[in-house]
């Protein structure tokens, strides 16, 4: 097998989670998590549209952690999204953090959504 060292340029990955907050870039981010090029925020949750239709024409993808279980994103929030051209793809919280950080090693243009667990 062989290992390759992970590098990111700007973008910062999620580092680990555990009950109530991320670990980002080596940073405690407490709550719901936003991460994208633009930074970290806190995000207000599953129906908090508001903070991610900024999101639109910088990101081909936005993963949405629903917390430890998957869950389905409310069927308003779905459609502003898609209207807005963001591709959306929902997950529980850990699997969302583990794909955002393989395509954000790949250089692609991605963003996280996430309900901490």
């Amino acid at each position: 097998m062989r290992l390759n060292e992970i590098t990111y340029t700007d973008a910062k990955p999620v580092d680990g989670y555990g009950p109530g907050f991320f670990r980002v870039a080596g940073k405690v981010q407490e709550g719901n998590l936003l991460l994208s090029q633009s930074g970290v925020a806190t995000w207000g949750g599953l129906d908090d549209v508001e903070a991610l239709l900024p999101l639109a024409g910088q990101i081909d993808v936005l993963f949405v952690g629903t917390g430890q279980e998957i869950r389905h994103l409310p069927a308003a929030v779905r459609t502003a999204l898609e209207q807005a051209g963001i591709g959306v793809e929902t997950m529980n919280s850990p699997s969302a953090c583990r794909t955002y950080n393989v395509l954000l090693s790949e250089g692609r243009r991605v963003a996280l959504a996430a309900v901490a667990v």
